[in-house]
């Protein structure tokens, strides 16, 4: 995969409540401190072609040099969260996550390839993400984040954080 895709920037649990979740990652395991954003609904989200309304918040730690994210869905709306929440996947790994400068090359290679979108959107900054899935490795989702130079700097501010944390402050916000 990593040939398509690239090197694996992230991994990604969906949990049914984010709060106890950072709460566990950084007093159990020592990993913090998280960046939450919180009631985001991504501009132009669709699931399966289709539009959809999803609310979600997200939250994003560093352990060494990988990304972790949590992330909890907080209405009905259809979307792959949504899904492992129904299938009784909920709290569990969901996704790795890709981050590429040349998004819009990587997404043709990937759909070239045999991929299909599950959903995708747009977070702030323009950022926008594709969620892939492929029949060939059932199970196994990938997303794909556009790379721009501001992602690049909040992920370098977040990383920084993570590298000076003293097990302080644990749960912070963006901004």
């Amino acid at each position: 995969m990593s040939r398509l895709f690239g090197p694996i920037d992230q991994i990604c649990w969906v949990v049914p409540d984010i709060e106890t979740s950072m709460k566990y990652w950084s007093e159990t395991m020592g990993i913090g401190p998280w960046f939450a954003m919180p009631h985001l609904r991504p501009d132009g989200f669709q699931y399966k072609g289709k539009p959809s309304d999803v609310e979600i918040t997200l939250a994003i730690a560093y352990s060494g040099r990988m990304q972790l994210e949590l992330i909890q869905q907080h209405n009905d709306a259809p979307s792959m969260y949504k899904d492992s929440i129904d299938a009784g996947r909920v709290p569990g790994q969901h996704h790795l996550g890709f981050f590429r400068r040349d998004y819009d090359d990587r997404l043709e290679q990937v759909l070239a390839a045999g991929y299909e979108v599950g959903h995708s959107g747009t977070l702030g900054g323009g950022i926008r993400f594709a969620y892939l899935t492929t029949e060939r490795e059932p199970g196994m989702i990938a997303e794909l984040v556009e790379l721009n130079d501001p992602a690049e700097a909040s992920f370098v501010t977040m990383h920084q954080a993570a590298l000076d944390w003293d097990g302080s402050d644990p749960i912070r916000g963006l901004g």
